[in-house]
């Protein structure tokens, strides 16, 4: 405890300087719960002895984010992290997704309707939340079960455990919806191996479990079926201990292998045609490379 209390201390400092707008957050070791029933149905909260659970529960819209559920996300963690009582937070989704990512219908009204200001306030608080998560200084579990995209992504990746399943889809699909990767994406697209963080990001490819296992973007792998002994597991724990959460994981993981048709075992020809500079050139180099296998294909067969 000693030691969180010295990296919350640093973390202060650090906030200070680099986020001089950011609001001070609440010492109060409770969650500010004066929103409505409706707001806390969407994130709800399970305690447990030792730590907490949040869940994301819109499953009809793929528990895609909206302002509300990132502001309670953000109230709730700014808590956890003041509350010497807790000493880990995990989080998962309801239903077939972890989270589909920002709720674009909801976004795209407020735009049609004027509100802009509404709009901003939404990635306002979600590039807010993601900070806290990327700099929370306690272990965070993250349960990415089911489709995990765009800010979904942003939400959990940043934290220090993320469990992957056989059901588990990753990718961010915001360049084929005319936007970029945001919420943190720069900076795990950018610790991938080789480019294949350039890739991802500029074709939105889909990636299974078993591959963000293998790339680095996840930590430990399990089938869906095995999950309630996971959380059963990581439940009962009351530790603040990153070495036991670790190993509580790793007892219900799976061993897994890349499948033979696996993107990653394609990161050779990745590399060559998004390695360059602009977006040009990186389409010259796809044209190139499919313009060789199709003539090396026409010739083997002639």
């Amino acid at each position: 405890m000693q030691r969180i209390k010295s990296l919350l201390r640093i973390k202060h400092s650090f906030k200070q300087v680099a986020f001089v707008s950011h609001q001070q957050r609440s010492f109060s070791a409770l969650p500010d719960y004066s929103s409505n029933d409706y707001l806390q149905d969407q994130v709800l909260v399970e305690g447990r002895a030792k730590s907490r659970a949040a869940i994301l529960n819109r499953p009809s819209n793929l528990n895609a984010l909206n302002t509300s559920m990132v502001g309670r996300l953000k109230r709730l963690y700014e808590s956890w992290e003041e509350n010497p009582d807790i000493g880990f937070v995990l989080m998962k989704g309801a239903g077939r997704a972890f989270c589909s990512g920002g709720d674009v219908i909801a976004l795209y009204q407020l735009l049609n309707e004027g509100k802009f200001e509404d709009f901003k306030n939404f990635f306002e608080t979600l590039y807010q939340f993601v900070y806290l998560q990327g700099t929370f200084v306690k272990p965070h579990v993250a349960i990415l079960d089911g489709i995990t995209m765009g800010c979904g992504a942003g939400i959990s990746l940043q934290g220090m455990y993320r469990v992957v399943t056989d059901k588990t889809v990753f990718s961010n699909p915001e360049t084929q919806m005319g936007f970029h990767p945001d919420a943190g994406a720069s900076f795990y697209l950018s610790h991938l191996p080789g480019y294949l963080g350039e890739y991802l990001a500029l074709t939105g490819e889909k990636l299974n479990g078993v591959e963000m296992i293998a790339c680095g973007l996840a930590t430990h792998y399990t089938l869906n079926g095995r999950l309630p002994l996971v959380e059963e597991r990581v439940g009962k724990l009351i530790t603040d201990d990153p070495s036991i959460i670790e190993t509580s994981l790793a007892q219900y993981g799976d061993l897994v292998s890349l499948d033979r048709e696996s993107v990653l075992r394609k990161i050779e020809t990745i590399d060559k045609c998004f390695s360059h500079d602009t977006i040009e050139e990186i389409i010259d180099a796809l044209v190139g490379f499919i313009g060789y296998y199709y003539y090396y294909y026409y010739f083997s067969l002639h």
